[in-house]
């Protein structure tokens, strides 16, 4: 009589409780935070979309375009300060367009956009790039010589424009002295309803450097968070995507061996209060 050995198979190993625990985590997640943390991308925002849709317009000219990526990161930038296609939106002296171009289309159907300061020369382009939406502010700034080479003063600032949901400047807190940034940033102040946001760009220049003609450009990230905190502001946060390890701070942003590309802080800023929008 044959006898049939039965050998019992091993119990299967039990699974440690840390990873059944990470396992119910990472279930319970948004699918947004759950994509990004497998390795996969997250859903492009509304925000992103209608940037790049912007970004992709014809009214750009192929030298705006080349900054895209390489130095100005709209995208990111503008997602930085909280940007929504619905807000009301001020942009503080706009120089030629080039965010001007973008913040108007994102913002053509839903929201609008103020352009204020310095701004009236841009005005009779705005119709040539179909920007018919966007409104020259009704401000009073006049711009005048400090003395100081590229730096201006001015004996009154108002944006013109209230209830706003967000008010933004690049690169220009440089160019004004010490008395006419203290109105501006009142003026932001005022201009913004609670809870507002207001975001600055510009030159880095390193803290507590006193200063000289060849870093006139630059201003020192530290001052601008106590002046902005000194009209009123919340100072929220930074972000780092213009930092570029390669600008030593010690020359002009316009220096040819940075090809225009220096480094530069980005300061988000908020007027205290529960938003109303």
């Amino acid at each position: 009589m044959n006898t049939t050995r039965i050998t019992a198979l091993p119990a299967p190993a039990a699974v440690p409780a840390r990873v059944i625990a990470g396992l119910l985590v990472l279930l319970s997640l948004p699918v947004t935070v759950a994509q990004a943390q497998m390795g996969q991308p997250a859903p492009k925002s509304e925000t992103a979309i209608a940037i790049e849709k912007a970004l992709a317009s014809d009214i750009r000219t192929p030298e705006e375009r080349a900054r895209d990526a390489r130095e100005r990161k709209p995208v990111q930038t503008l997602e930085f300060f909280g940007l929504k296609p619905d807000m009301t939106v001020v942009e503080i002296m706009p120089g030629g367009g080039w965010y001007t171009k973008i913040l108007g289309q994102v913002l053509a159907d839903q929201g609008k956009l103020y352009v204020a300061i310095g701004a009236d020369r841009l005005a009779p382009r705005l119709k040539e790039w179909k920007l018919d939406k966007v409104a020259v502010a009704p401000a009073r700034g006049e711009l005048k010589p400090s003395g100081q080479f590229g730096v201006f003063r001015s004996d009154v600032i108002d944006l013109g424009v209230k209830d706003a949901d967000m008010v933004l400047t690049f690169r220009n807190y440089h160019n004004m002295d010490a008395a006419t940034r203290a109105m501006l940033n009142k003026a932001a102040f005022d201009a913004l309803k609670p809870g507002g946001v207001y975001g600055i760009v510009d030159h880095t220049r390193r803290h507590m450097d006193p200063g000289s003609p060849e870093i006139w450009r630059r201003v020192d990230p530290v001052l601008v968070i106590k002046e902005a905190q000194a009209a009123g502001f919340v100072f929220e946060d930074y972000s780092t995507l213009h930092f570029r390890p390669d600008d030593t701070l010690q020359f002009d942003s316009q220096r040819a061996s940075l090809s225009s590309y220096s480094d530069r802080f980005t300061l988000r800023f908020r007027k205290p209060g529960a938003p109303t929008r």
